[in-house]
This record gives C-alpha cells, structure tokens and sequence, in this order.
C-alpha cells in the first residue's frame, strides 16, 4: 500500500506496524526507479516529497534522495540512502520484523 504524506502528521501515519518511507522528488530521476520498485512491494510505503515537506526532511537529515526511513511502531529502524534495488529491501522489512 502506497501512501502520500500530505497534511497528516507522519507520528500519526507510522504509528503502527512497519512502514517503507520514501523522501523523493518528482524531478529526481533514482527516486523514479525506487518509485516503480515501491509499487510491487507488499509492505507499507509513505512517500515524502521533499520540495513540498522540506522542515520534515531537514528533521529527519534528508541530504540526498532518494532516502528511505524504516519504521516500526513508530521508531525508527534503519535509513539508507541512494537507489536500492526490491531484494535489498526486502532484506531490511525482514531484519526488522525479527526484532
């Protein structure tokens, strides 16, 4: 399931359960490729635009995009940085569910 943050409170969004976070752009050619991967997983994915949530992606150090933010429960469990391919994913959201 994808969803885009828009006037939600990101706390209130990944509150529950694990959530993919994607801070992308629109003019970002890797957040494109990352885009079309996100669409075949079967995992929660949230999608930040960075031109329009900039003071949200400054809090959570948002350098370069793409950035994706792991959560679970709320928490933050991991971030990478850069394109990554579904299997990398994948092995990440099983990390995280084992603890």
């Amino acid at each position: 399931m994808i969803k885009y943050l828009e006037n939600e409170n990101l706390n209130d969004a990944i509150k529950e359960g694990i959530w993919l976070v994607d801070f992308y752009a629109d003019w970002c050619g890797p957040c494109k490729m990352l885009g079309s991967i996100l669409e075949t997983m079967d995992t929660n994915v949230l999608k930040i635009n960075v031109d329009t949530h900039e003071e949200l992606a400054t809090s959570y150090g948002v350098m370069s995009i793409p950035t994706i933010c792991f959560f679970k429960d709320g928490n933050l469990m991991q971030k990478v940085i850069g394109f990554r391919n579904k299997e990398e994913l994948e092995k990440i959201i099983e990390e995280i569910k084992k603890n």
